[in-house]
């Protein structure tokens, strides 16, 4: 039995949806999935909890020792990147003192927060779904959006103060590496690579029957509409999902020579 983790977001449940439900060869193996919040994800595998997990980079950039990262299943590309969204226009200069909300410390919008405005120091973590409302009452002046909020933060009377995603590719000329699928080495090169295959698999039914795992995306996306889970499907499902590629991997190498600087 595989235990396997990753979040009831659309575009997760989208690319999960045949390994859950044996619609790929799973080559004899057997999957004990949950699904929880990102950053949750992010402690179980800092904590090596589960054998196969959904986990932003950045956090898999401290435990890619322990987790090898598999070539299908990464949420990446451009255009896609976390949104830095206030009550009104913050200038650049005053980010600095404004209390910043963010979805986790461990995530990747967390990372291309600090490396956009390194010199920001009040920052509080929660819920990527509870920013919105943290800035509408007052508990944050401004905050980092990812995930669907992308497509409703407007609708709330917010404004982009800048989106990170942009800043990430002019700096970098690369892709946005938000997050991927990773695998613990302890499992041995050969259920590593099955799982690969497995993953790939399970990515290519998503994109060759799109409208199949939709029931299983619509039973986890919470209060989401159908347009708005076919716009996250859309915008975090790409070619990079299915293999990174050369300007992938450029981008996650890039994305590790920024934590060592």
């Amino acid at each position: 039995m595989v235990s396997l983790a990753f979040s009831p977001c659309p575009n997760d449940t989208f690319i999960f949806y045949a390994l859950v439900h044996g619609k790929v060869d799973l080559g004899g193996l057997r999957f004990d999935f949950r699904m929880t919040d990102v950053e949750e994800l992010n402690r179980w595998a800092l904590e090596k909890r589960t054998d196969m997990i959904k986990v932003s980079f950045h956090a898999w950039l401290s435990v890619r020792d322990q987790y090898r990262l598999l070539d299908s299943g990464s949420a990446m590309g451009f255009g896609n990147g976390p949104l830095v969204v206030a009550g009104s226009r913050i200038p650049d200069d005053r980010i600095a003192d404004a209390i910043v909300a963010l979805p986790g410390e461990h995530t990747t919008a967390h990372l291309l927060f600090s490396i956009a405005f390194p010199e920001a120091k009040n920052k509080v973590f929660m819920l990527f779904s509870e920013i919105e409302d943290a800035i509408l009452s007052g508990k944050a002046d401004a905050g980092v959006i990812i995930h669907e909020n992308r497509f409703t933060y407007e609708t709330k009377g917010l404004v982009r103060v800048m989106d990170l995603g942009e800043y990430w590719e002019a700096l970098t000329a690369c892709p946005v590496p938000l997050g991927g699928i990773a695998a613990c080495e302890g499992l041995g090169e050969e259920l590593l690579g099955k799982l690969n295959r497995i993953m790939r698999r399970s990515v290519q039914y998503a994109m060759d029957h799109p409208a199949e795992p939709m029931g299983f995306v619509r039973e986890h996306a919470q209060e989401m509409d159908e347009a708005l889970m076919k716009k996250h499907i859309a915008l975090y499902v790409n070619r990079f999902t299915l293999n990174p590629g050369e300007d992938g991997r450029r981008a996650i190498k890039t994305l590790i020579d920024f934590i060592k600087v």
